[in-house]
This record gives structure tokens, sequence and C-alpha cells, in this order.
């Protein structure tokens, strides 16, 4: 697949109507191809769930898709309202799964529990119901990840980052903007600022400390490209932000990789016995 729109233009910059054709036909052929014909994802009201929910429609039909909805009591309002604009924009079932009652239940007996602890607990509560749901409707689990969370370590272990497939893992978040407006994602949901809403006024822009044009033009550069620091330097990539996204990229590459098996046979699972993941199927 060609990336860019052009020869010489932003590197960023996709084809668009390509990318989404592919993308498509990704899903079609990674899930039908392992004997299901349906998918299901959480909505939570942001872009790239959005994007994820516009691909898999497109993909699978309305009726092929099952959304979640998995608001806590503190969440935003607006949140599950984009939710269930884009559910019915795209004609699509959406669940409503409130997570307070199991969060609290656990989190009341360790009121110490820090946000960052607490965030964790809210992303894996949800997979388990997006994985429990799956189970009942014989459906595979999507993931809404884009590339620029997963090489900075922007979610959580077997939290959001968990699925069976994720046609987002491949694209920047600036590239994600992109495809959405060309799908016609609703245009709320596109230009509020990018949040995780794990409290009020959260901002990933904002804790990350540089828009996200800016970082995923440094990833690029630094991932696909693969310039050194002295590249990277010379086409004015500010030096804190060269040093933050490599101090990123390494801390949390655990979390990309499938877990760590000693080696004590002579065929070990990650190590020597390696097939496709529809081997046998």
């Amino acid at each position: 697949m060609t990336l860019t729109s052009a020869p010489g233009a932003d590197p960023l910059v996709l084809n668009a109507p390509l990318a989404a054709d592919f993308l498509a036909r990704f899903l079609v052929n990674e899930v039908t191809k392992v004997g299901f014909q349906r998918v299901v994802l959480g909505l939570s009201g942001g872009i790239d769930s959005a994007l994820a929910a516009f691909l898999a429609v497109q993909a699978f039909g309305p009726a092929g898709v099952t959304a979640i909805a998995m608001p806590y009591r503190t969440s935003s309002p607006s949140s599950l309202e984009h939710a269930q604009l884009c559910a019915d924009t795209l004609g699509i079932e959406l669940l409503v799964e409130d997570i307070s009652p199991m969060v609290d239940a656990y989190c009341d007996r360790h009121p110490d529990a820090s946000p960052m602890r607490r965030g964790n607990y809210m992303a894996r509560q949800r997979m388990c119901i997006l994985y429990d749901h799956s189970a009942r409707l014989d459906a595979l689990v999507l993931g809404t990840s884009n590339k620029t969370e997963l090489l900075l370590g922007y979610g959580t272990q077997h939290g959001d980052l968990a699925s069976a497939l994720n046609p987002l893992g491949d694209l920047y978040k600036t590239q994600v903007r992109q495809l959405s407006r060309h799908l016609g994602v609703c245009a709320p949901i596109i230009e509020k600022p990018p949040s995780a809403d794990l409290w009020e006024g959260q901002s990933d822009e904002a804790e990350l400390g540089w828009s996200y044009d800016t970082i995923d033009h440094a990833l690029y550069h630094l991932v696909d490209l693969r310039l050194t620091d002295d590249e990277m330097l010379a086409l004015g990539v500010p030096a804190d932000l060269l040093r933050t996204v490599q101090r990123r990229i390494r801390q949390n590459h655990f979390k990309r990789r499938p877990p760590i098996l000693p080696k004590l046979s002579a065929r070990t699972l990650d190590k020597d016995f390696h097939y496709l993941r529809d081997w046998g199927v």
C-alpha cells in the first residue's frame, strides 16, 4: 500500500481511500479465516474507537458490529453522548455497561490507590466486559490503540491494549484523524481534544507535553526511517522530545511483546514453535 498521497508529500499524509479499503479487507480476512463473522468493540466517544467502528461497519455491515460503552461515574457525560452519536450514525447496536459498581467494589477496599492504579483497573475491567460479550456474541474483540499510543506505552497492559486484532495499530494519531475525516466520523468526535477521560479535564497532549502532530513526525523519523540522534536534531526535533520518546519506546516495549517464557525444552513456544496465527484453521 502506498502510504502517502503523492510523491514529495508529508510522509504522514495518507492515501485515505486506499488505506480505508485496505483496512476493511484486513478485517474481513483476519476475522473470517478463523471462523468468525462479527466483531465487538468498546466505544468510548473518542476518535480512535469511532474510527475502528467505522472501519468495522465498512467490513461487516451494521449487523456485524456490536459496540459497548462502559462509563464510570466520573466519566464526562459527553463521552457517552458521542458514543451514542457514533452508533446512531452507523446504525449499530450500542450496549451501555456502567462499570462504577464493579470498580468501586474493589477500589473502596484500596482507598490509597493512585489515579494510575484506578485508571488501569478501569481499563482492565472494561476489557473483561468486552471479552465476556465476545463469547456471548461469538465475535472477535477489536482493538482501538493507534501506533503513537503503542510506541509510547500510552495504554494498559491486558486492558485497552488487549484485543484479537487491531486495525489502527499501524496508524499514527494524526493519520487516525485523516482517515476519520475521510470516512465521515462525526465532527464533534474529531474536533474534541484527545482524552482517556480518566478525570475531569484530562488531556492526552497536555500530559505528553507536545502536540500529536509534533510527536508523530518525531516518531516517524525515529522509528520508520531509523534516523540517528544527530539526524533527528538536524531536522529540528527538540532534544527533550527526542529523549522522551526514546525513553518511552524502550521502557514500554514489554507491553508490545507476549509474555516471556523460560527455555527448558527443545521447543519453547515463544522461541522455537513459530506458526502463523491461523495455523490449523
